[in-house]
């Protein structure tokens, strides 16, 4: 069957592509970790140019410097696509993957911008490209904290689902309560508007556009602030709890080269993801540090 595997493992990463790939993909080498500073400062300005422009006293001072600059911006973000696009195994993969879409969201308005004008303004887009390279700054405490905070969400999906129950059954009584106690004249107008009170009061939001004016409104009202403090601890503990249970070692930036799941730890020798077998790990102390 080896047709079938190489479908399934898609083009091998050797010599120069699997180099490319290493620097684009990870950030554990010096020249990785190079690389994705220079595109952070690239996208900042980027979107700082566009953010610029949009001001009008500075567009017309600016104008004919803001073209060619949003043009050469736009350009070094197609070579890059274009390089991402090269070193993967499975482009397409890569092509409808978020990160993908993000960056091919990052070049279109420019090119749109010939045909339809008032579509330059969606090149603000490529700010969410950021998510992919705010690990250079090596922040692994952060990284890391962040990869534990999505597992203990995903770990304690089913008991926040059945508090986020919990809780949507109480506004919807206490909203209809309130219905029945202050009524229209009150500003309780219907059961939804009464539940849009119970839920601003419960998260201690409280934007007084609708106030209870009779006693007992006021004493329920009293009792869902209460109440909405002790609501809020809950979500924390449970994550909290999960968090605590599933204690992670120190991960990387090593990406596998078939679905492009990053994290692997130094002496992985498969996927956590697919179960393909990793590439050598490829780092140096100057990007560990």
């Amino acid at each position: 069957m080896p047709s079938s595997k190489a479908e399934i493992l898609g083009k091998p990463l050797e010599g120069w592509r699997l180099r490319l790939y290493t620097i684009i993909f990870e950030a554990d080498t010096r020249a990785g970790r190079l690389f994705d500073q220079v595109l952070i400062a690239v996208i900042l300005t980027s979107v700082a140019v566009v953010v610029a422009d949009s001001v009008h006293s500075i567009n017309l001072a600016y104008h004919h410097l803001f073209t060619p600059a949003e043009w050469f911006f736009t350009l070094i973000f197609t070579v890059e696509y274009l390089a991402r696009l090269a070193c993967v195994r499975h482009p397409w993969r890569y092509v409808l993957s978020f990160y993908g879409v993000i960056d091919l969201l990052a070049l279109l308005p420019t090119y749109l911008a010939l045909l339809v004008p008032e579509v330059g303004a969606l090149i603000d887009v490529r700010v969410l490209r950021l998510l992919r390279v705010f690990r250079i700054f090596k922040l692994t405490a952060y990284v890391s904290e962040y990869q534990a905070i999505g597992q203990a969400l995903r770990a304690s999906r089913r008991k926040i689902a059945v508090f986020l129950a919990a809780v949507l059954m109480i506004v919807l009584v206490i909203g209809t309560l309130m219905y029945v106690v202050e009524g229209p004249a009150n500003g309780f107008t219907s059961i939804p508007t009464s539940v849009y009170w119970a839920i601003t009061t419960m998260t201690t939001v409280g934007f007084g556009d609708i106030t209870p004016k009779t006693d007992l409104g006021r004493l329920i009202a009293s009792l869902m602030m209460l109440l909405g403090w002790g609501t809020l601890a809950v979500p924390t503990g449970i994550v909290t709890a999960e968090m605590t249970y599933a204690r992670r070692a120190a991960t990387t930036t090593r990406t596998c080269h078939v679905c492009l799941t990053e994290g692997h730890m130094p002496d992985a020798r498969y996927c956590r993801h697919c179960g393909a077998s990793l590439p050598r790990y490829e780092h140096d102390g100057a990007a560990q540090e």
